[in-house]
């Protein structure tokens, strides 16, 4: 197999939407920072929803983006809280994959702490392959990306288990 067409991480966004600002996003920021020890950045509303009372502009939850080796460690710790098992559903057509963590107890090494409460998290994985997309981001020739440097599903399938032992069900 060619080196440029081998499947590798790009990024994992680790994100909580709490859905106000105050002290239960401080206590979410807390939460990314144990977990990731990286130092989350606080997200904004895009649009309003009347009934939740949020604004455009509100920041309403944290996210964090990890890279590289990082992002490798944090996914390990991930999955082991998943029992090594992910859907297939949640995988898109692009060859993404995204799935929730319903408590951050349930990651290896945490207990519970009353003072900050239950917090679920949501860990996005996005693909890509060795050479190929920079042809879109890149100022001059911009293009888009062809059909065969794209990652599909079942390529992403198949390295998350591969690497990480993942079954999908």
């Amino acid at each position: 197999m060619n080196m440029m067409q081998e499947v590798m991480i790009d990024k994992v966004v680790v994100n909580i939407g709490v859905g106000q600002s105050g002290d239960r996003l401080t206590k979410a920021m807390k939460v990314i920072e144990m977990l990731t020890e990286r130092k989350p950045a606080p997200t904004a509303a895009r649009k309003s929803v009347r009934e939740f009372n949020i604004r455009p502009g509100m920041t309403i939850g944290t996210k964090v983006t990890l890279r590289k080796e990082t992002a490798s460690v944090f996914l390990k710790k991930a999955f082991y809280a998943k029992d090594f098992k992910i859907a297939t559903y949640s995988f898109d057509k692009q060859g993404n994959a995204y799935f929730g963590i319903p408590d951050y107890t349930e990651f290896e090494g945490q207990k519970y702490d009353p003072d900050i409460g239950i917090f679920g998290l949501d860990v996005a994985i996005v693909f890509k392959r060795r050479g190929g997309y920079r042809v879109a981001r890149r100022n001059r020739q911009r293009k888009s990306v062809s059909r065969s440097i794209r990652v599909t599903k079942d390529e992403a399938m198949k390295f998350l288990n591969e690497k990480f032992g993942v079954k999908t069900i």
